[in-house]
């Protein structure tokens, strides 16, 4: 390993390790998501008050708010182990096999994109899953046998982005669905203000609303920000957040007072001012910001679909009248109005 590589490899491991640091631990130390955190107790009580391992849980929504995170905490509070994992590293149904056969009784084994889960790998979940039971094929052709092995009561906790991609009979097999929600600006506030804490930055309340406020409604970004803004406010600001070095920092990273960032403004700006606002095929929109349909699609269009700035229509996307006005532009009126209206 070079000199270069040695540095990249160190960065790496000190941004694992602060991403541990922020995660907590207990459900009493998780902020936001109320509902679903009182859903868990429940589960995870009624549980521990049985003695038995909880029942298998997905967790959906959009990436970063807190799946792998819940997941954690689970094995926490039912204080066992936990395996991690994610659909597309499960390559072979020997793969999964050795996985379970690995777990220990009312261990958690967390499946990170299970809707990426190939169909032969997935069949061998459901007995597994219902049943407690691995079914393996010992040879081939006429002399290949069936065996049944058993497998010590665990928990799957699933996590996934796209619940329409994950097969019925899959998603029937949990037994807790719970989803994750955007994070309201007063709960990224709090996120802010806990992990400055944990990581020492010094933060004033002004600063750590300028940053949550510009979060997109995610921990993870809420998180992201305040790494970047604590490097500026270090060479800059002698390590001392404040709003207006938390928005002279927000600013330099191109992320503006709505939480926009360069290719959001680039999506709607592509919109009004090539297409006329629209409406415009996410196939045509890919190709013109030069970005792929599904990241539009998962990562970019949910934000602006909640900020009010863009919606989809039959016909396609269409940018509204305050995303006009957010930029700038003078708004023609017509079908581009579409903010009630989806018909």
């Amino acid at each position: 390993m070079n000199h270069e590589e040695r540095i990249l490899s160190a960065s790496h491991g000190r941004d694992d390790q602060l991403d541990q640091a922020l995660r907590p631990r207990l459900l009493s130390q998780y902020i936001g998501q109320e509902q679903l955190k009182d859903n868990l107790k429940i589960a995870i009580q009624a549980a521990r008050n049985r003695g038995e391992a909880i029942d298998h849980i997905l967790f959906h929504g959009f990436p970063g708010l807190g799946k792998t995170t819940l997941a954690y905490i689970i094995a926490n509070e039912m204080e066992t182990n936990i395996r991690v994992t994610s659909g597309p590293v499960i390559e072979r149904a020997g793969d999964l096999a050795a996985i379970l056969t690995s777990l220990q009784e009312g261990d958690v084994l967390f499946i990170d994109e299970i809707h990426r889960l190939n169909h032969a790998v997935e069949e061998i979940l459901y007995p597994a899953m219902e049943d407690f039971q691995l079914d393996l094929i010992i040879g081939q052709g006429p002399g290949a046998r069936s065996v049944k092995m058993d497998l010590p009561r665990f928990t799957l906790v699933g996590a996934t982005t796209r619940t329409g991609l994950l097969t019925p009979p899959l998603r029937d097999r949990f037994g807790v669905l719970l989803r994750l929600e955007f994070y309201r600006v007063a709960e990224l506030v709090e996120i802010v203000t806990r992990a400055a804490s944990v990581l020492g930055i010094r933060i004033d309340p002004a600063g750590a609303r300028e940053i949550g406020g510009r979060s997109r409604g995610t921990p993870r970004i809420a998180n992201r920000l305040l790494k970047r803004v604590r490097d500026f406010a270090d060479v800059r600001a002698s390590g001392h957040i404040t709003a207006e070095v938390a928005d002279a920092a927000l600013n330099m990273l191109a992320v503006d007072a709505q939480g926009l960032d360069e290719m959001d403004r680039k999506i709607i700006l592509t919109i009004i001012d090539k297409f006329r606002g629209g409406p415009l095929g996410i196939d045509t929109l890919a190709t013109a910001v030069c970005e792929e349909k599904n990241t539009l699609e998962d990562v970019y269009e949910p934000f602006l679909i909640q900020k009010g700035f863009l919606v989809r229509t039959p016909r396609g996307r269409m940018a509204t009248r305050a995303a006009y006005e957010h930029f700038g532009r003078a708004f023609t009126g017509g079908d581009n109005d579409a903010g009630p209206r989806l018909f």
